[in-house]
C-alpha cells in the first residue's frame, strides 16, 4: 500500500502556513518610542510648530527619527526609551503653557499589512511596560446617598401612620438618621411602625444616653456589605468599559479589599490621559431658557430657580429644572456635521420616564431656547496648612445653546465642543458614569526597558529549550526527526499568527504556555514515531508501519491533549491576568500542534515516502 495525501489537502496545509507566516510577520518589525504633543483646548493654532520643537530639540541635543502630524497632534519618534523620557521632560518644560506632552509606543508594521489586519500581537504589562494605578472608590458618599433616601422615606412613613416627631435630623457624619418624640408612648408607636416598614434594612434603636426622645436609625451591616460590594463592582465595570473603548488591550481591572480597584494598563507610558479618563465622572443636562428675567441677566445673578451661565462670552439664564440627564443616554458617538463642526450624537434609551419627558417638553416649548450643560466631577489634589488634602471638584459649563426647531426624538446631534472634548465626552457617556467618585492612591509606571528584558529573557529561555528539542529529535529519530521540526516550526509560526490575529495578550506566562505547547507537540510526534518503530520491529512493511503509526497513535495523542485543554479552559474561566494569558496560550497552542503534529508531519512523510515503494524508513535505531 501507499500513503498519499490528495492535492487539495497539500493546498490547505500550504494555504495556512502562508497566511500564518503573513499575520506572524508584523511580530518582527517591533515599536519605537515617541513623544505626543496635543494641542490643549483653550490654547490656540502654532504654525510654526514643527520648526519650534526642532529647534528645541537640537538645542538639547537630543536625536530624533522623525516628526510628524497624525490628526491633531504632533508625534516624534526617537532612537531609545532614555532619549524619549529626556525629551518628554524637556518639551514639557518647553511647551507646556500649550501643549498636553504625553509618552507612548508607536508600531513600525507597514501599512499594506495593517490594512489586511496583520497587527503584531499585544503585550502584556510585564513585556511592554505600562502603568498600574491602585484606586480608592469613594464608598462612603454612596451610603450616605441611600441615608438621604432613607430619611425621606422615614418621614412619609411617620405622616402617614400620624405619628408626630419634634425633630428628623441626620447625623454630623451623615450616617445615622436620628429621630426624636415628645414622650415614650409616641417613642414606641413610632418604633413599632418603622420596625415594621424597613425591618430588611434599617436598625432602630433608642437612645439612652440623651434627655429627649430619641431614635437612632442605622443600616443593617448586611445592607452596608452590600452596598461596598455593589458600589465596587459596577466601578469596576465602569472603568473596563473606559478601558475598551481607549483601546487598551487585556487590561486588568480587579477589586482589592473593600474599596480599591487595581487598575494595570500595558503600553499606555503616558498616565495623564488615562488618568483623566478614568477619574473623571461626566454628564450632560438638558436645561430650558429661562427669558423672562432680563433683570438678572443685566445684573449677573442669578435668581431663585434658575441658573446663570456663560455662553461665548455672554450670560445665559437657564431653569433650574433638568428635563434631561445622562442617565437616560444609551449611546453616543462624535462625529463632524456638514459645516466640518464637531458633534456628539446622542441616542435615549427607549421608553423611559426621563425620555418622554424630555419629548414631551421639547414638544412644549417649540422656538425657545434649550440649552445643554456638561458637568465634570473629578477628584484633585490641594495643598493646605502643608499637608496634600483631596477633594472633589465639580465643573459645570454650557456646551450648546440653541432654539428648538421642532420636537426632539431619541435621537439628536449636540455642537460646541472641540474635537478632542467631544471624543472624550462620547466615550464617558458609552461607558457609563461611574456611581462613586474614584482617586487614584499609587501610581507606578513600568518602563518599555524593564519590559524589553523580560522580552530578551523569554526569548533566550524559549530560544535554547527549542533549539535542545530540535537538536534531541534529529539524533533521537534521524529524517523522521527532522520532519518533527519542521512541523514544530510551522505550530510555533501558526501559533503567533493566530494569536495576532485574535488579539491575544502575550505575558511572562504566555511565553511559559508557548514553550510547554511546543513540548506537548514533540509528544505527538515521539508517540507516532515509537509506534512506527514497533511495527517495523515486528517486520511489518515500511508503508504499512506509517499508516499504523499515525492511525494507532492518533487517540492517545487525542485524549491527552483533551485532558489538556479542559485544564486549560477552567484557568481561563476562573484566573485572572497572568493566568488567562497563560490558558489562552496554551489553548491555543494544543489546537495548533494537533494540526501540525498530526496532520503537517504526516503530510510531509507522505511527500516524501508515501509516492514509492521504500524498504527502510529513517526512524532512527
Amino acid at each position: 500500500m501507499l500513503n498519499t495525501f490528495p492535492r487539495w489537502k497539500y493546498a490547505l496545509l500550504a494555504l495556512s502556513l502562508m497566511l500564518g507566516l503573513v499575520y506572524a510577520l508584523p511580530n518582527l518589525y517591533g515599536e519605537e518610542v515617541v513623544v505626543l504633543l496635543q494641542r490643549k483646548a483653550d490654547a490656540l493654532q502654532a504654525a510654526d510648530l514643527q520648526a519650534r520643537i526642532k529647534e528645541n530639540l537640537h538645542q538639547a541635543q537630543l536625536p530624533y527619527k522623525k516628526i510628524q502630524e497624525q490628526n491633531d497632534k504632533v508625534v516624534i519618534s526617537f532612537f531609545d526609551a532614555e532619549t524619549q523620557l529626556k525629551a518628554s521632560s524637556h518639551l514639557e518644560q518647553a511647551f507646556n503653557a500649550t501643549h498636553q506632552v504625553s509618552l507612548n509606543l508607536q508600531s513600525l508594521t507597514p501599512q499594506w499589512l495593517q490594512s489586511i489586519g496583520a497587527n503584531p500581537m499585544k503585550l502584556g504589562l510585564d513585556l511592554r511596560g505600562g502603568v498600574h494605578f491602585l484606586m480608592e472608590v469613594d464608598v462612603g458618599s454612596v451610603i450616605n446617598r441611600r441615608v438621604e433616601s432613607y430619611y425621606t422615606d422615614i418621614r412619609k412613613e411617620l405622616m402617614n401612620a400620624k405619628i408626630y416627631y419634634t425633630s428628623l435630623h441626620k447625623s454630623p457624619d451623615l450616617s445615622n438618621i436620628m429621630i426624636s418624640f415628645e414622650n415614650s408612648e409616641v417613642l414606641d408607636k413610632g418604633l413599632s411602625i418603622l420596625r415594621t416598614a424597613f425591618a430588611q434594612a434599617i436598625n432602630f434603636s433608642a437612645v439612652s444616653d440623651t434627655k429627649e426622645y430619641t431614635v437612632r436609625a442605622s443600616l443593617h451591616e448586611a445592607v452596608l456589605r452590600e452596598i461596598r460590594q455593589t458600589t465596587v463592582e459596577q466601578t469596576a465595570t465602569t472603568l473596563r468599559n473606559r478601558i475598551n473603548e481607549l483601546g487598551v488591550a487585556e487590561a486588568l481591572v480587579q477589586a482589592q479589599g473593600l474599596n480599591r480597584i487595581i487598575v494595570e494598563l500595558p503600553g499606555i507610558q503616558d498616565t495623564a490621559r488615562a488618568k483623566d479618563i478614568l477619574g473623571k465622572t461626566a454628564t450632560l443636562e438638558f436645561l430650558l431658557e429661562d427669558a423672562h428675567n432680563s433683570e438678572a441677566l443685566q445684573n449677573k445673578r442669578a435668581p431663585a430657580g434658575s441658573k446663570l451661565f456663560t455662553f461665548h462670552g455672554r450670560p445665559i439664564l437657564l431653569k433650574n429644572k433638568v428635563i434631561l440627564t445622562g442617565d437616560a443616554i444609551s449611546g453616543a458617538t462624535s462625529g463632524f456635521d456638514k459645516d466640518g463642526r464637531a458633534t456628539v450624537a446622542i441616542r435615549l434609551s427607549g421608553n423611559s420616564a426621563e425620555t418622554s419627558l424630555f419629548r414631551k417638553t421639547t414638544m412644549n416649548n417649540i422656538g425657545k431656547n434649550l440649552g445643554v450643560v456638561y458637568i465634570e466631577t473629578k477628584v484633585v489634589e490641594k495643598l493646605v496648612n502643608k499637608k496634600t488634602v483631596k477633594e472633589l471638584q465639580k465643573t459645570e459649563k454650557i456646551i450648546s445653546y440653541a432654539t428648538i426647531q421642532s420636537e426632539l426624538g431619541n435621537q439628536f446631534q449636540i455642537t460646541g465642543l472641540k474635537s478632542n472634548e467631544a471624543k472624550d465626552l462620547a466615550l464617558l457617556l458609552r461607558a457609563g458614569a461611574l456611581p462613586a467618585t474614584v482617586s487614584i492612591v499609587e501610581e507606578r509606571i513600568i518602563g518599555p526597558s524593564m519590559g524589553q528584558e523580560n522580552i530578551s529573557l523569554g526569548l533566550i529561555s524559549a530560544g535554547i529549550g527549542l533549539s535542545l528539542v530540535c537538536a534531541f529529535m534529529m539524533i533521537y529519530y534521524h529524517g523522521f526527526g527532522l520532519i518533527a521540526n519542521i512541523a514544530l516550526l510551522a505550530n510555533l509560526v501558526l501559533l503567533i499568527a493566530l494569536m495576532s490575529l485574535i488579539g491575544a495578550t502575550l505575558t511572562l506566562p504566555g511565553i511559559a504556555g508557548i514553550v510547554l505547547t511546543l513540548g506537548m507537540a514533540v509528544d505527538a510526534n515521539v508517540l507516532i514515531f515509537e509506534r512506527i518503530r514497533e511495527e517495523l520491529r515486528s517486520n511489518t512493511a515500511p508503508q504499512l508501519s506509517i499508516y499504523r503509526g499515525f492511525e494507532c497513535a492518533f487517540s492517545t495523542i487525542l485524549d491527552s491533549n483533551l485532558t489538556t485543554l479542559i485544564a486549560a479552559i477552567i484557568l481561563f474561566s476562573i484566573g485572572s491576568g497572568p493566568v488567562k494569558g497563560f490558558a489562552v496560550t496554551l489553548s491555543l497552542g494544543i489546537l495548533t500542534s494537533l494540526f501540525t503534529a498530526v496532520t503537517g508531519s504526516r503530510a510531509i512523510i507522505n511527500l516524501v515516502y508515501g509516492t514509492k515503494d521504500t524498504k527502510k524508513l529513517s526512524v532512527g535505531i
